[in-house]
């Protein structure tokens, strides 16, 4: 079925708040490089494959060949060979302004020395940003001059003084442990000797650059328990992910008990990705007013096929709980294609609901720039704001 013309441009329109994000390629790279960042995968690509052939690999080629002066669909090597003429700048500059995006609500945790900082955002796009504090990182950090004793005072103080800039929060415990923690909020003795296990399991001869890496579930939940203190949104990585994630411990279904305990904070809690589980996450949305959800990362890795997985998003999750995130790291092209895919799928879904008669045609385009953008801004507070 064909999509609405009117619904198309009115989604492409949109002024998106892409609300989990992380920088574009700060240097140049190679194929295998590029194609190592085109999958979730750390793994060396099979002899004789290419992720060329794959759903990211055909939208790249489809809807970023254009933008680069080729056909669309042109074929790996020409891509390539077109991409190579411009730097890692210019193709941040040509992808991520395409993007359409306002605000960019960047995840500060991750990979830094290989992609742009906030700052640069900052400086170069035309879309504000805003900063989300990753948690493990921001507790490895104080952790290195603290000591046992001294640990939670020394975080919670440092949650404090970054509470005043921030616009929320980023937990990894999806991938250093699980959901399947003990939701129940630890004492100060049970820190003090997790600290101790940690802190104290680091050889005195270890190097100085070798870094910090928290997993003791004690410490990750009490990290979430803190962070929730604060009343700024939480973000908590969910479902698909790298080979570094047991996928059958990141099920937000997993959440429930924990989800009861902070209930009273009245932080949201911000439910990243979620694919395969973006069902359960929007029924945990439906049935917890302090829960969101997004599909971000799964819809540039399915391409053609996320009109599917944005569909089943919004079975039971209400329009105002869901969000766009693109959870675009490192290649450009990922950062235009979680915007583009985004808009040309939602705008398909709708305007089938509204052709069979299941939607009002005069709705469409306000719930499309609820997810897109409304539901970002008033749950981070981001109108009339710029990050320093």
């Amino acid at each position: 079925m064909p999509t609405d013309p009117s619904l198309l441009a009115a989604a492409m329109d949109v002024p998106l708040v892409d609300h989990h994000v992380h920088g574009p390629l700060a240097h140049d790279v190679t194929r295998r490089e590029l194609e190592m960042l085109l999958t979730e995968s750390d793994r060396e690509i099979p002899a004789g494959t290419t992720v060329f052939d794959s759903q990211v690999g055909f939208a790249v080629r489809q809807h970023c060949a254009p933008l680069l002066g080729l056909p669309a669909g042109a074929s790996p090597e020409d891509y390539l060979a077109r991409r190579s003429e411009h730097t890692a700048a210019q193709l941040a500059h040509i992808f991520l302004e395409r993007a359409g995006v306002s605000d960019w609500v960047v995840d500060t945790g991750f990979g830094t020395d290989a992609i742009w900082s906030l700052e640069r955002m900052d400086a170069e796009l035309s879309g504000r940003t805003h900063e989300i504090v990753r948690l493990e990182a921001l507790l490895e950090e104080v952790a290195a001059g603290a000591s046992a004793a001294d640990l939670q005072e020394r975080f919670e103080a440092a949650v404090k003084h970054a509470a005043q800039h921030a616009a929320g929060w980023k937990s990894i415990i999806a991938y250093r442990y699980g959901f399947d923690f003990d939701p129940a909020r630890p004492g100060a003795c049970e820190i003090r000797e997790a600290a101790q296990r940690w802190l104290g399991g680091r050889s005195s001869d270890a190097e100085d650059d070798v870094p910090l890496r928290v997993d003791d579930p004690v410490l990750l939940r009490w990290l979430l328990h803190v962070a929730c203190d604060t009343g700024l949104p939480v973000q908590l990585h969910s479902g698909y992910g790298d080979p570094d994630l047991d996928l059958h411990r990141c099920d937000p279904l997993l959440l429930t008990n924990w989800l009861r305990e902070v209930e009273h904070t009245g932080s949201s809690i911000m439910l990243l990705h979620c694919y395969p589980f973006h069902r359960h996450a929007g029924y945990l949305a439906q049935v917890f007013p302090h829960v969101y959800c997004d599909v971000g990362l799964g819809i540039n890795y399915s391409g053609a096929a996320c009109r599917q997985i944005v569909s089943e998003s919004m079975e039971l999750t209400p329009f105002s709980k869901l969000l766009f995130s693109s959870d675009a790291w490192g290649p450009p092209e990922l950062h235009y294609l979680g915007s583009l895919l985004w808009r040309r799928a939602t705008a398909a879904v709708m305007s089938e609901w509204v052709e069979n008669g299941d939607w009002p045609a005069a709705e469409a385009a306000r719930i499309l720039r609820m997810v897109g953008r409304d539901n970002a801004v008033r749950v981070y507070g981001l109108e009339g704001v710029r990050a320093e």
